[in-house]
């Protein structure tokens, strides 16, 4: 599959990588011999000389010597001991992780020496548009107008425990810092002692979870990625936006907009996923703005101390004097044993980076540290390296895991214990506030005032006061707060942060007013009051079952019996009513009231909270509006409750197609949907004219293969668009990419400018999940890169839409190779009765549910075909035994098909001149080139039985057409020849790729024996750990 960061492939320099790679190859090679000794070190190297030996004589094209040496190869790993086998699967496993991490840090180190000529940044196509003819103002107002949402899923791929994620990143700061030009001889060797202690930390670590991941588990590693690289990378991203909108068009960024936001399904995506429960979305909420207000409340500590000046503009100047007056009124007052506010006390200490200038490259010191929560955060000052919020550490769920735990952090515990510790500690408070009384300075009663320092104190205030009211709400306890003293919405904290900026540029202070400030309200202006508004997911199915119940509980009779039109007329006519539906006295069964439950918490929370309500397998009209009618009831039911309206606005209700056969019908199903009028002025109303709909790349993949799917998902989105256009409503198109290209994966840029013309007008959803956001937006450098991708790309794709197909008959030729594709592809998969059996035996399937990486099970039902397999282990079998077949089974057949029919000449120009083609074929060539037959022929002879292994020959060729077919209409000699760095980060990591694949298929072979045998399974779920780490994905 598709390296996941194939966007900068192209960008890598293999100047230093080598070296880099052979130091750590080298550190880990000596802590081996600390910890195994030399006998079994030089056996591990034996292995590598003999793979790498195989891998030059194919390279070279000397097939018969490479067999030999394979089969050598073979043997050696059929004689080890289990013992033995589990350390070869461990030192190759994290070799292929090194080996990753050294690859990341060089594309940075490019991008870092060679900002002025990257391709693909802000600077460069804002130049090519407005050389080409866009003028200043346009590209300025549709930059401005942008609207870009990245939706980070909790979907199982990340196959790495989060505490060795944390070393990896410990591991890339410090090669970064071992760049620097100025470092002594000593500097360089305490980099190496560094180097050496945390590889051997990762050795001795287990790498395998224990215990299944929570859904709130899930949602904790979402909001470590924001707080350890999104929200350094946002400031920056956003300034580079700016300065290179003024340097085109004369004009910055404004100080609130932002092209790009970020979403999440982590604790709301319930589709096939009992674990996610009502009250476990509510709680994601809750910590999620819990992390927005800590996040918050350190920003401001750092910019009080900044901000020291007093002069200011008239406007801040009475605000301040108001709050100290305010302030000096209840502190005559109060009573000695309340607890009294620490907001007005000026700054006794430094707090943790403000030394730091308001944007640093990293986000970080030069020799950056990862933040890492340990037991003394305090709420107030944070000390170097330690600004990780503890609440939300990401803790292990084994039980198993403390030790590995304790490696990376001081103290592992779980977030709402933490909670209840500082619930408990609450009574000591009074006693400690006295205290603090005598030993602080008194609020300042002269003119000379730091006026910022009084504003953004109160500030503060006010957000810990929030920060603590959170608390209580996740322990249930009943909190009635004045509005007035805590934060709510996004526009009441910017309020006094962009009175603070407009004073500082008033008062010739620009420079500090564009500084540290400036970030700050742009995170605020980006992230909210909720870092990441969740989205909720449900299947189709389970809201028809909700109205049934309630239906029959009314005596209106059974409503998944009715047809369509019926349906129509009775949700439509529900929803102009103004009486709930539902009343408070029905008993229904737990499914149904889990969903009844959903959208109570759903009004709870409402639009400032959450985002879009996906329902997952929709195919008609009243899918859309039964969710409608249950979300306007269960407002009307907590309106009743409360007493007041509901906070924010009512949900964006998205259907989400993903079938091929839903995606035939998914303009039929919106036209009718806005044939309503009350849903066309529902959508008029409430969502300001906007519709949008999703987009499923992996059960259309799953269901028809790569190539008709990716045919179908075009034309869906030319028929959505045309339905919406036709009723004058502006629609965003939200796309559920995978990680691999058979789920829809594959680079950023080259996705989103092969959209239909039309479908991308300065709008765009899009997944990011499991392994690919830890290498999208891992690191903050890496991160920047890809925002700006994003940016870039749907820039270009509104400006300069990609050219539909030439003619027509275009069309027809890519609708004949659909058609052989489809049915070569459905004729293996579902129509070949030994198929399902041949998955079994020639791949790990069965044994990818001990990995333990997600929360949901591989089954969306209990049955065993492949239909009702979920996408992601369908691939991730598939790509660990490196046939990767769901991604280009049936493209042989179809583009042999339409050669044969004299279509050659006009498939050359079709890849030459039609973008969505010619993506389709580079993703597919890519896939392609990481594919390896010699290794997939190996699990057939060994794990395949006898009658079935000529259907593992016959799939074998399929796989040799393909890339026969492909070749001649990309016209290149071999497979990646456009992509030459790629194809040698691949061949780098064969030597340690082919073993590990060798010895799983080893591994697999005993196991199946012995299928109770515990350490047979650890060493095979190693081995799976590596062959990700060297395929750079899973599903």
């Amino acid at each position: 599959m598709t390296d996941t960061t194939d966007d900068i492939a192209e960008e890598i320099s293999f100047q230093s990588f080598d070296d880099d790679c052979r130091l750590l190859g080298n550190l880990l090679n000596d802590i081996l011999q600390r910890e195994v000794g030399t006998t079994v070190v030089d056996k591990l190297e034996r292995i590598r000389v003999l793979a790498q030996s195989g891998c030059n004589m194919r390279q070279a094209g000397i097939v018969d010597m490479a067999e030999m040496l394979e089969k050598q190869l073979a043997s050696e790993l059929s004689k080890m001991t289990l013992e033995e086998a589990l350390t070869l699967a461990r030192a190759f496993s994290h070799y292929l992780t090194l080996m990753g991490i050294a690859e990341t840090h060089h594309r940075v180190r490019k991008r870092g020496n060679n900002i002025a000529q990257t391709a693909k940044s802000c600077d460069d196509i804002f130049n090519q548009l407005v050389q080409g003819g866009v003028s200043p103002d346009e590209l300025y107002d549709t930059v401005c107008k942008q609207e870009v949402e990245i939706v980070l899923t909790a979907h199982p791929t990340q196959i790495n425990r989060r505490t060795l994620q944390y070393k990896h990143i410990r591991i890339a700061h410090l090669l970064d810092y071992n760049d620097r030009p100025d470092l002594t001889i000593e500097d360089r060797e305490m980099v190496i002692e560094d180097l050496v202690r945390e590889i051997t930390s990762i050795w001795q670590t287990d790498e395998l979870r224990r215990q299944k991941p929570t859904p709130v588990d899930e949602a904790r590693a979402g909001l470590n990625i924001v707080e350890q690289s999104l929200w350094k990378a946002v400031p920056h991203y956003l300034r580079r936006v700016s300065n290179a909108l003024k340097k085109h068009t004369g004009k910055p960024l404004p100080l609130t907009c932002t092209p790009i936001k970020f979403g999440s399904w982590m604790g709301g995506d319930r589709d096939g996923n009992p674990n996610v429960t009502a009250k476990v979305t509510k709680d994601v909420s809750l910590l999620s703005r819990w992390m927005a207000i800590d996040l918050y409340i350190r920003e401001v500590d750092s910019l009080r101390f900044e901000l020291s000046m007093n002069q200011c503009s008239e406007s801040l100047s009475r605000l301040a004097h108001e709050i100290l007056e305010e302030a000096n009124h209840e502190n005559r007052h109060e009573n000695w044993n309340q607890p009294v506010s620490r907001s007005q006390s000026l700054p006794k200490q430094l707090p943790a980076r403000a030394h730091l200038p308001s944007f640093a490259e990293n986000g970080e010191a030069q020799h950056p540290r990862l933040d890492i929560p340990g037991p003394d955060h305090s709420q107030h000052n944070h000390k170097e390296g330690e600004v990780s919020s503890t609440l939300f550490k990401i803790g292990e769920t084994s039980a198993n895991s403390g030790a590995s735990a304790a490696a990376t952090s001081p103290s592992s515990f779980n977030s709402i214990q933490q909670l209840g510790q500082r619930k408990s500690s609450a009574g000591s408070q009074i006693g400690r506030s006295s205290f603090q009384k005598l030993m602080e300075p008194k609020l300042p009663q002269l003119p000379g005032i730091a006026p910022y320092r009084v504003v953004l104190g109160n500030v503060k205030d006010k957000l810990e006061r929030s920060r603590r009211r959170l608390e209580l709400l996740l322990e249930d306890v009943s909190c009635d707060n004045d509005p007035l003293d805590y934060y709510e919405t996004t526009d009441q904290l910017l309020e006094p942060l962009l009175l603070c900026y407009e004073s500082l540029q008033s008062c010739g202070s620009g420079v500090l007013a564009d500084g540290r400030l400036a970030d700050l309200i742009r995170r605020v202006a980006t992230f909210g009051m909720v870092l990441m508004k969740l989205d909720l997911r449900q299947e189709s199915g389970r809201h028809a079952e909700t109205i049934d119940a309630i239906t029959k509980y009314l005596d209106l009779g059974t409503y998944s019996e009715w047809d369509e039109e019926k349906k129509l007329e009775f949700l439509t006519r529900e929803l102009k009513g103004k009486r709930p539906l539902v009343p408070h006295s029905i008993e229904v069964p737990h499914e149904v009231k889990e969903v009844l439950d959903t959208f109570r918490i759903a009004a709870e929370l409402g639009s400032d909270s959450l985002g879009a309500y996906v329902i997952s397998m929709a195919s008609n009209a009243s899918d859309v509006l039964a969710v409608e009618l249950l979300q306007k009831d269960a407002r009307l039911s907590v309106a009743g409750d409360l007493g007041r309206e509901c906070p924010g606005g009512t949900l964006r209700v998205v259907p989400l197609f993903e079938t091929v056969k839903d995606l035939r019908g998914a303009g039929s199903v919106i036209r009718k949907l806005l044939s309503i009028d009350w849903y066309r002025e529902h959508v008029i109303k409430n969502h300001n004219g906007h519709q949008e709909v999703m987009v499923g790349y992996s059960d259309s993949g799953k269901d028809a293969g790569r190539f008709t799917a990716a045919w179908e998902l075009y034309k869906a989105q030319e028929d959505v668009v045309a339905a919406c256009n036709e009723y004058g409503i502006k629609v965003t198109l939200f796309h559920g990419r995978g990680g691999s290209i058979g789920r829809g994966g594959g680079p950023t840029y080259l996705a989103i400018q092969s959209q239909p013309p039309g479908s991308v007008m300065g709008t765009l959803r899009s997944t990011e999940q499991g392994e690919m956001i830890d290498a999208k937006f891992g690191l903050p450098q890496i991160a920047v890169r890809q925002l700006e991708i994003y940016t870039t790309a749907v820039l270009l794709a509104t400006l300069r839409p990609p050219h539909p197909p030439r003619e027509e008959k275009w069309r027809k030729v890519i609708e004949e190779i659909s058609n052989i594709s489809c049915q070569c592809y459905r004729s293996v998969v579902y129509e070949n009765p030994e198929f399902l059996s041949y998955f079994h035996e020639a791949t790990p399937e069965a044994e990818l549910g001990f990995l333990n990486i997600g929360s949901r099970p591989a089954r969306r039902k209990s049955s065993k075909g492949i239909g009702h397999l979920r996408a992601i282990p369908w691939l991730f079998a598939w790509t660990q035994t490196r046939f990767v077949l769901p991604a280009w089974l049936g493209v042989g057949a179809g583009l042999k098909g339409a050669c044969e029919k004299g279509h050659t000449e006009e498939l050359k120009e079709m890849y030459r001149e039609w973008p969505f083609f010619q993506s389709t074929i580079d993703l597919i060539e890519m896939v392609l080139g990481k594919a390896d037959i010699p290794i997939a022929k190996h699990y057939d002879e060994v794990l395949v039985s006898k009658e079935r292994q000529e259907l593992g020959r016959q799939l074998r060729s399929e796989l040799m057409t393909a890339e026969k077919f492909v070749l001649v209409i990309s016209g290149h000699e071999k497979l990646q020849q456009n992509n030459r760095s790629l194809r040698r980060l691949i061949e780098n990591r064969l030597p340690f790729l082919n073993p590990l694949n060798m010895l799983q298929v080893e591994i697999l072979k005993r196991l199946r024996r012995e299928d109770d045998n515990r350490k047979i399974r650890d060493a095979l779920l190693i081995t799976i750990n590596g062959i990700a780490a060297g395929m750079k994905n899973t599903g």
